[in-house]
């Protein structure tokens, strides 16, 4: 065989696992974003066929005494109590997603924070069982720790929402929540070293992708934030699958009257460090020692 063609059908070969594994991402993390949607709507309807029958539930934490307890649950009683009426909604805030899949096994671990309104209950890690079947990807066990220490806010919350919105803006070239997103003087540094712009700039630059159906399509799949004490700016990194394989992305916000904006956003191709030697030959460079 043509050597050529040999290592295009290996690449095309690995592509599409890659895109059918990540398909399988998004299905699983649907479905879990599905239950929390209907916890906060209060409609057991919505979450009933998410589960297989023998569904396990259960909580790992530490109580007063410093013993670890873990307590189980019926996945029947939790779809009951998820439909009586509540007080306070029930507000599950997710800040990540790590999901592992082989064949028709996945397990999603997930960092939470519980509120009941805007009280804050607890925080801890969910780990979902996920099996597929016949009518697509159900939850077939859920164990949680729980804390009331160390617990994320909902200014994270507000921070992912926002950068999820702007990346999902991009996708589908919707120019006025994309750039609206970003403060006036934001600056956007992309992966070319000549790249480094302020938002009207940008907005010039990028007239001709934003005419397209999409722009480009950057999917977030980890995002660490911090903010300063007062929470009125916050920085954080991310994680991105793109087109041109993956990349990390960093950069600061300001809350404003607005609600949060983007002041600064730094876009970078994340090569590893095993093939720098072969980045450096592409772009005509010697190792420097």
């Amino acid at each position: 065989m043509n050597t050529r063609y040999f290592f295009l059908s290996l690449f095309l070969l690995f592509s599409a696992g890659n895109g059918i594994a990540q398909d399988n991402k998004e299905q699983i993390k649907a479905v879990i974003q599905q239950m929390f949607d209907g916890m906060r709507a209060n409609d057991s309807m919505m979450i009933k066929d998410l589960f297989t029958p023998e569904t396990n539930l259960s909580s790992i934490f530490t109580n007063s005494e410093g013993q670890v307890i873990k307590r189980s649950g019926s996945i029947a009683n939790f779809i009951t109590a998820v439909g009586r009426p509540h007080e306070k909604t029930w507000d599950e805030q997710i800040w990540s997603y790590e999901i592992k899949i082989d064949d028709p096994m996945g397990q999603a671990w997930t960092e939470y924070t519980f509120y009941l309104d805007d009280d804050m209950s607890h925080c801890g890690v969910n780990v979902f069982e996920m099996i597929h079947l016949q009518e697509g990807w159900k939850i077939s066990g859920i164990t949680d720790t729980r804390r009331n220490v160390n617990c994320k806010t909902k200014a994270q919350a507000e921070i992912n929402k926002l950068m999820d919105n702007w990346h999902h803006a991009a996708s589908i070239a919707d120019e006025e929540t994309f750039f609206g997103s970003m403060t006036a003087d934001g600056v956007y540094i992309g992966t070319d070293a000549g790249e480094r712009w302020l938002r009207d700039e940008m907005k010039i630059w990028s007239k001709k992708f934003f005419e397209g159906e999409s722009a480009w399509s950057f999917k977030a799949h980890s995002r660490i934030v911090n903010f300063s004490e007062d929470e009125q700016m916050g920085w954080f990194d991310e994680l991105l699958d793109t087109w041109m394989g993956p990349c990390r992305g960093s950069g600061v916000v300001v809350k404003t009257d607005d609600g949060w904006k983007i002041k600064h956003y730094h876009l970078a191709i994340a090569v590893p460090n095993e093939q720098v030697d072969g980045y450096l030959k592409l772009i005509g460079k010697p190792r420097k020692k």
